[in-house]
């Protein structure tokens, strides 16, 4: 927050960058995690222990059925023992499966909550950020590591802990039966503790680089499928299937070195193990054979030996397992920590009911300079005459450009809006012209306070944005973008997207004001219609009337329309536009124009070029008094004609 602060009181806007995490905060941050369900931990490790202390309890049963069973013949003793050990292997594994079930329900709790928080961190985050690092890549880590991660806390942390408990248990009763050879097993300990240290370190760091490349093998496929028509379209299979080809491989190397520090440290640690088992059963049987110890304490002492090598080497197995997730713990931990871009007002200011929808930009500036160039928008310094006629020749041919061109193409370091002072009546219709690059989309997205301003304010009601919540701000909105966005839900929960609580029926009265209705009833299964991913079932047309029947449902009190009948053919474009002067009717409206038919309808027209107004007035205004606008006109006139004469 204080360098959110910062970068305000400064006049620059926040750079959506990911946070580093520290190695030495996984483990306090699991910790957080695993706080509020302390007792169901506690009662885990208290069922650990007790399966644990169980298992090394079989020891002694062992002694005594060779002192007291085998070696003095008597039977009625070894039953009485074997019944003992009976009912210890029953308390151990009731233990068991308390432990087990306790731990495994803690492992999807956590990752549940984890993916919560990091879901809720995302979703506050600006759309910005989301430009800098690909969607596949933040998809990546929100599954693929949270799901090693809840492996990790209900399986191998579990495995981990009994193993530890039983290297130290085993090693007090190997204590307790023969100080001597104790004495000798404990010589190899920093043997077998060395590889582990050592290795785990190197596992560590490979996982984590393993996982950073199976986030890029997952963006890749997100954009290459989200993209499959263009793919196919220009025949780029053989080169996809090339470029996935590298990644893949690149994930298999990252994982190569991973593989094979692990099996050199489970390796090392078995082979160091059984070794020292070896020597010591060698001193062991010496001993017996002189009878400073009896065949029932060497064996008891074998069984322990053969525990805690046993656990050791599940400690080495298990290890690997942990550092791949400490790994993903600190990829999920970069997620978390990242600052929000957009900073958030402690207390802030409220609008007065109701909204009229008055908005006034004052000497309003804006750069993308202090952030990494994930949006361009350029200045167009240095165009020429021709390079402006032929944008606006895309601007007015009978294909509509996509405004995002302002998010692509490249830019230079200055300033995209440079001092814009603009004054919008409650209710006024205001048209946005210019040519790609001039500064409209930007604007749409500063006055929804997607980025901070470099100086100025921008105010609504008399109130300034800043001061108030940004989810307080946007619900004042109702956007319908050129490219409309369709989620892969059904028609009616589509069109519900613009306000959750709404009725069927009003949700119904919505696609009938933007002539969605007549199509919708088409469909089989009407409004409750899947319409597939990104709305792959529609139409564009039939999209952008569903994205409009959104905005009517929303009845916000100002309206943000970014050329929202361009994709809809001469016949449902004069339907929607009859909806739309319905739904404008005492709503303030701002509408990026591509089009003269509809600029010639406006209040007012602003003419944006390189982030400044040229231009403001009525279109006939305007004829008379700016010569780019004239320019704007006579080319989209001159398209009308051909496609009249078409």
């Amino acid at each position: 927050m204080n360098q959110n602060a910062a970068s305000v009181s400064n006049g620059t806007t926040a750079k959506p960058t990911v946070a580093s995490a520290s190695k030495g905060s996984v483990l306090p941050w699991i910790g957080a995690f695993l706080k509020p369900y302390r007792a169901k931990v506690v009662a885990a490790i208290i069922f650990l222990f007790i399966g644990s202390l169980a298992w090394l309890s079989l020891g002694q049963g062992v002694r005594l059925m060779v002192d007291e069973g085998f070696l003095k013949d008597n039977g009625s003793r070894l039953n009485e023992i074997i019944l003992l050990v009976i009912a210890i292997t029953a308390l151990s594994s009731s233990a068991i499966f308390c432990r087990f079930y306790l731990m495994t329900w803690l492992g999807e709790r956590v990752s549940a909550d984890i993916r919560l928080k990091v879901y809720d961190h995302l979703l506050k985050l600006s759309p910005g950020f989301y430009a800098k690092l690909r969607t596949g890549e933040v998809i990546s880590r929100f599954t693929a590591d949270s799901t090693l991660l809840q492996s990790v806390v209900g399986s191998s942390l579990s495995m981990m802990l009994r193993a530890s408990v039983t290297v130290i248990g085993g090693i007090v009763m190997m204590t307790i039966t023969s100080i001597k050879m104790t004495g000798l097993v404990l010589l190899a300990v920093p043997m077998v503790l060395g590889p582990i240290f050592f290795f785990g370190r190197k596992v560590r760091d490979l996982s984590r680089k393993s996982q950073d490349k199976v986030g890029d093998l997952g963006a890749y496929v997100d954009e290459t499928l989200h993209e499959i028509h263009t793919v196919q379209a220009y025949s780029h299979e053989d080169k996809d299937r090339e470029l996935f080809s590298h990644r893949v491989e690149a994930v298999m190397d990252a994982a190569k070195g991973r593989i094979k520090y692990r099996s050199i440290l489970i390796s090392l640690v078995m082979f160091l193990s059984i070794l020292a088992i070896a020597l010591v059963t060698w001193v062991g049987a010496h001993d017996v054979m002189s009878g400073a110890i009896s065949a029932g304490e060497l064996s008891a002492f074998m069984f322990y030996a053969v525990m805690v090598a046993g656990s050791v080497a599940t400690i080495s197995e298990v290890i690997g397992e942990i550092q791949r997730a400490a790994g993903a713990s600190e990829r999920l931990i970069e997620l978390i920590e990242t600052p929000i871009d957009i900073p958030v007002v402690v207390n802030p200011d409220t609008l007065r009911a109701p909204v009229r929808g008055e908005l006034e930009l004052k000497q309003v500036r804006f750069s993308y300079s202090n952030m990494s160039d994930h949006r361009t928008e350029p200045d167009g310094a240095g165009a020429n005459s021709l390079e402006l006629e032929n944008s606006f020749e895309q601007i007015n041919s009978p294909e509509p450009i996509d405004d995002s061109l302002e998010r692509v193409e490249s830019r230079d370091e200055g300033e995209v809006i440079r001092g814009l002072n603009i004054h919008i009546t409650p209710g006024e219709r205001v048209a946005l012209v210019g040519a790609s690059g001039a500064g409209k989309s930007t604007l749409f997205e500063l006055l929804q306070r997607f980025y901070v301003l470099n100086s100025g304010s921008i105010e609504l009601d008399g109130v300034d944005i800043a001061k108030l919540s940004p989810q307080t701000l946007r619900q004042q909105y109702a956007l319908v973008p050129q490219e409309s966005v369709i989620f892969a839900t059904s028609v009616l929960e589509n069109v519900r997207y613009g306000r959750i609580d709404a009725s069927e029926e009003a949700v119904k009265q919505a696609c009938i004001a933007a002539k969605a209705d007549e199509f919708i009833r088409e469909f089989p299964d009407g409004y409750q219609t899947y319409l597939g991913e990104r709305g792959v079932r529609l139409s564009g047309g039939q999209k952008q009337r569903i994205a409009i029947a959104r905005a009517i449902l929303a009845d916000r009190p100002i309206l943000l329309l970014d050329e929202a009948t361009s994709a809809l053919d001469a016949v449902s474009e004069h339907k929607v536009k009859q909806a739309l002067d319905s739904l404008m009717t005492g709503k303030t409206t701002l509408i990026i124009a591509h089009r003269l038919a509809t600029v010639i309808n406006a209040d007012r027209i602003l003419v944006l070029d390189k982030g400044q107004i040229v231009g403001s007035g009525t279109h006939g205004e305007l004829m008379q008094s700016s010569e780019l606008y004239r320019e704007f006109a006579s080319l989209q006139l001159l398209t009308d004609e051909g496609q009249l004469q078409e």
